[in-house]
Parts: C-alpha cells; structure tokens; sequence
C-alpha cells in the first residue's frame, strides 16, 4: 500500500513517455582541463596507472564528471574482469541509462579482443533529463565512435541473445529505487532478471554486478543464495575517481564451463 499512489503516478509517466518520444538533438558535452583533476599524488598515479594501459582517447570531449566515471569504470573491469581472447566476443551492459560510461567498457575490452559486439539495453530510454535530451539522444552520442555497439530500446527480460561478458550497475534489487526512478512496480522482477541474466552466459561466461550500498549489497548476496547462484563477493570498490555519494559494492559471477 506504501507504493499504490507512487506507482500509479509511474504507469502513467512512464507510458507517456514511452509513447511520446520527443528529444532535443546532438547531444554534447562541454569538454575540460586536465590539469585541473588530479590535485593529489594518490590520483595522479591512479590516472597514469590506467592511462599507461588504456588507449582512453574516445574519452575526449566528455565533461569532467563523466571523464573520471569512465575512468573509475575501466578500473573496476581491468582489477576484476578475466580477459579471454577470442573471437566474435559479446558484452552486454544491462539497464544502460544514457550510458554514459560506455567509454570504459569499450576501452577495456578493445584492449585485447580483435572481434566484439558491445550492447546495452534499456527499458525507460526516453526518460527526459532537464536539458530536455532524452537518454537514448544522449546515449548516441557516447557510442558515436564505436563500433559495433549498439544501444537497444527495449525490455530485458524479452533479450535473448547470449554474452560472453555482461555488466549490471546498480541493479533493482530493492523496491524503493526502482519505484524512485520512476519505473511501474510490474518491473521489479530480481530473481526473475537475475535468473534470466545468468542464463544468458554462454559457459565461461563472467558477469559483475555493482550495488550502491551495504543493505543492496547484502540483498544482491541473499538473492544469489536463493538462486544457487556463485558468486565472488569483491566487496566495496572505492577509489580515487569514484564521486558516488554512496559507496559501492561489487560481485562477480563465472558461468561453469
């Protein structure tokens, strides 16, 4: 009863906006200084740890919070991400928002695969930001230089393609953030989207997911329990280029063979 009057508010949202799909056009972002990031030692051999690594170019021209969300991904995926090289490779990002991180999955992958198709899906992809850009506007032009990648309109638990790697930020595994961001509570499915996710590894297949929160991060522990699913339990994943106001917590999941 808690949620009645919130959720009825976003059925009909988001039905509107699902229907009425009107953006603004060419989305971009004001470029900034360098310089003007990295004030400490611990920061500056963090940056040039990654960039020593990472071709991050087609991080160029993002804003200066994106930049380091970029960076503080592509950190995440070499510390914890098993890289296999092989052919025709697929990735899945699921609940990509404006996806503006898709920088750092690209780098990271490119960085020792010849061949790999990037996907991100999202269910509410013409949620209006107040600059009147809707995500999927804002999405095309994070992906405007990368190839085959792909941002999909659409729901996930109807994707059926299988992935070798898939990446789940901030998952919906409570009530109260999804009904938050708008979303009707007929989507709040976690061990159904979970479920679903898990069978869309191909065998060897890695997945890591990343929770804001302790009490998320326990819920995402008690629901792999309930599924019999494994997980790795990595813990908080902080650092240097990390700005969340909350920290945030990460477990990764291996497909058996």
């Amino acid at each position: 009863m808690i949620y009645f009057f919130h959720n009825l508010r976003n059925i009909f949202d988001f039905y509107i906006r699902s229907h009425v799909t009107f953006s603004r056009k060419n989305y971009k972002e004001k470029a900034f200084n360098l310089s003007e990031v990295f004030e400490d030692e611990e920061g500056q051999n963090l940056y040039e740890n990654i960039n020593h690594k990472y071709d991050i170019s087609i991080l160029a021209n993002l804003s200066c919070r994106n930049f380091l969300e970029n960076l503080y991904y592509l950190n995440v995926f070499d510390k914890y991400f098993t890289k296999r090289n092989k052919d025709n490779v697929s990735i899945l990002d699921i609940g990509s928002k404006n996806w503006n991180y898709a920088g750092s999955e690209y780098i990271f992958f490119r960085s020792f695969l010849k061949e790999f198709s990037l996907n991100g899906i999202e269910l509410d992809a013409y949620r209006m930001s107040s600059n009147f850009y809707t995500r999927y506007e804002i999405a095309k032009f994070y992906i405007r230089d990368m190839l085959n990648t792909n941002y999909i309109v659409g729901d996930f638990r109807e994707h059926e393609q299988k992935y070798d790697y898939i990446i789940w930020i901030l998952p919906f595994i409570t009530k109260y953030p999804l009904v938050k961001w708008g979303l009707p509570l007929k989507y709040y499915q976690p061990e159904n989207m979970l479920l679903h996710a898990y069978n869309l590894l191909n065998p060897n297949g890695e997945m890591l997911i990343i929770n804001q929160g302790e009490k998320e991060f326990s819920a995402q522990q008690e629901l792999n329990d309930k599924l019999k699913i494994s997980a790795q339990y990595i813990g908080c994943i902080d650092d240097k280029f990390s700005l969340y106001k909350n920290h945030r917590y990460c477990s990764k999941i291996n497909k058996p063979d």
